[in-house]
């Protein structure tokens, strides 16, 4: 069985306290705090997310991160690619058995059927804003 990665989703939540928190300081200890997770992994992928361009951080005691570019500008696609998330399904890795027909043509059959899995998902998540799925918290004033 293959281990889940949950990059993606991190990624997501993390996306989202800095768009709901936008007029704010987010710190990546509060935002360690909304995913309730080890802070060495939201970091892994806090980085990710700068290094594709869609988080700007500042380092040090007072440092902080903010969204690159407005959230309406922002895809689901965009954070599953910056956060290197595997393809969401794989053909299996067992040997062909050449004497049955089945086996012959599985992983070929597989690997289209697959392809136009992704090709739709990745097409969902590319319709997808950032800013539709979560609203921006508002300061009382």
């Amino acid at each position: 069985m293959s281990a889940t990665n949950v990059q993606f989703s991190v990624g997501v939540h993390i996306m989202q306290v800095l768009h709901a928190h936008a007029d704010e300081k987010v710190t990546s200890s509060s935002i360690t705090k909304s995913v309730n997770a080890d802070a060495g992994s939201v970091r892994l992928v806090l980085a990710k997310l700068a290094k594709a361009g869609l988080v700007k951080t500042t380092r040090g005691r007072s440092g902080s991160s903010r969204l690159a570019r407005p959230a309406q500008k922002i895809s689901l696609l965009d954070i599953y690619r910056a956060t290197a998330a595997p393809p969401v399904f794989a053909v299996h890795s067992h040997p062909v058995e050449c004497k049955c027909v089945v086996s012959r043509q599985h992983k070929d059959t597989m690997a289209r059927v697959l392809k136009d899995s992704q090709a739709a998902f990745e097409a969902t998540l590319a319709r997808k804003k950032l800013s539709d799925t979560v609203e921006p918290r508002r300061r009382r004033g």
